[in-house]
């Protein structure tokens, strides 16, 4: 789903998420702390932003490495960090990864993205195709239950498209995602396939407090951000 801030705003959304709350003291140490070693496996990133996670699987000596991003201000941004080190190219994972052979992967990572689109079993079951027998698909998203104070309809259950206002790169900038029960998440992994062998609702580094410790209060004491290991 297009968005402003990962396009018009992408060097300053580039910048702002290296240290910030959310992501690197909230979304990157929960998620990277339930992947197993990467170290001469071929990875997959679903979703690469600006390439964080991509510095990450580099630094952890990865055989291979594909990122993919729906944007092309942030493919550019990667390219031009990583050049050849990576293999990177523009993708709407609504319509799947028809790129990809079958059997390809060992690890699947797709950070904060799936929130953004309307469909997850198309997702999932493209990203159990691509990977090995044994390979995982970790990732995070929204938590449901923070997402349901955008409710218009009062039905937890209902899949509902949101338009909100974040101020992640220092000015309001509008962007729209999917709010979704845990149980369409956790039904289309398991439709497609996987065994869901971890689940973690994220805690937030005591280091926020120094950013922002009412920022931090709020997270310590409620979920934000929910996280999956999957395995095939």
């Amino acid at each position: 789903m297009k968005s402003d801030m990962y396009s018009t705003f992408a060097q300053q959304y580039d910048a702002v998420v290296q240290d910030n709350i959310y992501n690197a003291l909230l979304e990157r140490p929960t998620l990277q702390s339930m992947l197993d070693s990467v170290e001469g496996k071929d990875v997959i990133d679903l979703g690469c932003g600006s390439g964080i996670y991509a510095q990450y699987f580099l630094a952890q000596n990865a055989r291979s490495l594909t990122c993919l991003d729906f944007s092309d201000d942030m493919v550019a941004i990667v390219e031009n960090k990583f050049g050849d080190k990576v293999r990177t190219y523009q993708q709407d994972l609504s319509k799947g990864l028809p790129k990809e052979e079958a059997d390809s992967y060992d690890l699947a990572a797709s950070p904060l993205v799936l929130h953004y689109i309307e469909d997850l079993n198309v997702v999932m079951k493209e990203v159990y195709r691509v990977l090995r027998s044994g390979g995982v698909f970790a990732f995070s998203t929204h938590h449901p239950f923070a997402d349901f104070e955008c409710t218009t309809t009062g039905n937890y259950f209902d899949r509902e498209l949101v338009q909100e206002e974040w101020n992640t790169v220092g000015e309001p900038v509008q962007v729209t995602f999917y709010r979704r029960s845990l149980t369409e998440i956790c039904d289309a992994i398991t439709n497609a396939g996987f065994s869901i062998v971890k689940m973690s609702e994220g805690q937030v580094s005591e280091e926020a407090k120094n950013i922002c410790e009412e920022t931090y209060e709020r997270l310590r004491k409620n979920p934000n951000f929910i996280f999956f290991k999957c395995q095939k």
